[in-house]
């Protein structure tokens, strides 16, 4: 096991296993608070529409991406337009702001943008994400940031923090002994905290193909290859598990980019990813791969919450 991977184990693990890294735990601690102690006294101007975050205070996966194209669809059932500002991880474009759309390389855009411009949702990518919030402002009611919670620079009129029920927050040191960003007490100042898996399930609803679309059920019984390219890819794998599915996996960093030598495994099962990963591997043609299509299923005590804060925030006016 490399250092790296032994690091990460003691996040979920032991912190003891990671005090040698006290030095770089206090330079961490002493520049995130004057980072934030920063942006609290010089306060970032008001944008000109409603900003919502969607963010983490913990490394990994915690399935965001799913919770925004739900709070995509719960907006549009409440008549609010609404678009999404992301960093645009693993990208990078000649240019910012860069409005994303359906022909849109993910290498300028990255994977997460892709997917979601993919998906008919308005998309704007800029490591300034306040600037790419005004490339948006005109043409939607409601911003919602894909990640950015600690982004400070971005005025904001609404947090959701999102955790998974499996990780949590680890072994609640701040980074580089455990996997905070912030401190567990950041989530008081928060609108919601949602827990995937108890607030939310993320649940299959399609498995796609170049060929053909079909229920999740039909992959029941066959063996895999299943590839992942995101923060957790183990919540994926157990998510394949639960329907029947026999898994060999195939775990990579988040955000990869896929080669062809990545997807032959020179035999004939199908390779199946997650749609995040899809949109990087759509153009490589690969005669065997395939996607879960997920979604996020709040609770219904959950979702009357959302539906609230969607329509508290679509009456806020920055002007």
């Amino acid at each position: 096991m490399g250092l790296a991977a032994r690091i990460e184990k003691n996040w979920y693990g032991r912190a003891a296993g990671n005090l040698w890294l006290l030095p770089l735990w206090l330079i961490f601690v002493v520049l995130s608070t004057l980072r934030r102690f920063w942006y609290q006294l010089i306060k970032p101007q008001p944008s000109a529409v409603p900003v919502l975050v969607i963010g983490n205070i913990a490394i990994g996966g915690t399935g965001k991406t799913p919770l925004i194209t739900c709070l995509v669809r719960l907006a549009e059932e409440q008549g609010i337009r609404v678009g999404v500002v992301s960093r645009g991880y693993g990208g990078q474009s000649d240019s910012y702001p860069l409005l994303v759309n359906e022909a849109t390389p993910v290498a300028q855009c990255g994977d997460e943008p892709a997917l979601l411009a993919s998906m008919g949702i308005p998309v704007a990518v800029d490591p300034n994400r306040a600037r790419a919030v005004e490339a948006l402002a005109g043409k939607v009611d409601l911003v919602l940031s894909d990640d950015g919670l600690q982004h400070y620079k971005m005025h904001r009129n609404g947090e959701i923090v999102v955790s998974d029920v499996t990780r949590g927050f680890g072994n609640g040191w701040l980074l580089p002994v455990g996997p905070l960003r912030e401190p567990v007490s950041r989530l008081r100042s928060c609108d919601l905290h949602l827990v995937n898996g108890q607030d939310f399930t993320i649940q299959p609803v399609a498995y796609m193909t170049h060929q053909e679309t079909s229920a999740p059920s039909t992959l029941a019984g066959q063996t895999v290859h299943a590839v992942a390219g995101i923060g957790n890819p183990a919540r994926f794998f157990t998510t394949l598990r639960a329907l029947g599915v026999k898994v060999i996996e195939h775990p990579f960093p988040d955000h990869h980019a896929f080669a062809d030598q990545d997807l032959e495994f020179n035999d004939e099962l199908p390779v199946v990813m997650t749609e995040k990963d899809w949109v990087k591997c759509r153009e490589l043609n690969h005669p065997r791969i395939g996607f879960l299509r997920v979604s996020a299923l709040p609770t219904d005590d959950v979702e009357q919450k959302l539906v609230r804060l969607l329509n508290k925030l679509r009456e806020t006016s920055n002007g």
